[in-house]
């Protein structure tokens, strides 16, 4: 599992010119689901997601997480972080999660950051979204569950 955190001021995702989802401070999280994650992969990144210190305390050092300062976070999934662009220039998304396990697995990150207290709004899965963020810094950060101390252990044996 994939996920691209982005420190913001203000976010939203609207479709078909409707907001459905709209943060202040906080993270916009965009959620690539791989086909060999499981609820550990979920649980792992939106506890990493709430305890990063990606904000700034009043010496201006990033010293406090989303949860130090009440933040929201508003996640999208996008299956296209998933993308192996090794070969011509079509990506590839057999890595890819299918549509069934990816939305089940992207609501148990979104329920595993609520049950952390953090206040979370979505995009809505498989729709075609148009997602404004106003990155504040710019601050971007890439976790990839695959690099937990878990799926090392899981990969050396």
């Amino acid at each position: 599992m994939k996920a691209v955190l982005q420190r913001v001021t203000r976010a939203s995702v609207s479709i078909d010119g409707q907001v459905i989802g709209r943060i202040g401070s906080g993270l916009v999280i965009l959620l690539g689901v791989a086909g060999n994650d499981d609820q550990k992969d979920a649980e792992y990144l939106a506890n990493k997601s709430a305890d990063l210190r990606l904000f700034a305390d009043p010496e201006g050092k990033l010293n406090r997480s989303l949860l130090d300062i009440g933040g929201g976070a508003l996640v999208v999934s996008q299956f296209t972080l998933l993308a192996d662009t090794r070969k011509g220039r079509r990506p590839s998304f057999v890595a890819a999660a299918p549509p069934d396990k990816a939305a089940a697995l992207v609501d148990c990150f979104v329920q595993a950051l609520r049950n952390r207290g953090v206040p979370v709004e979505t995009g809505r899965f498989q729709a075609h979204m148009l997602v404004e963020i106003l990155n504040d810094g710019p601050v971007t950060i890439i976790l990839d569950s695959a690099q937990s101390a878990r799926r090392r252990k899981e990969n050396a044996t």
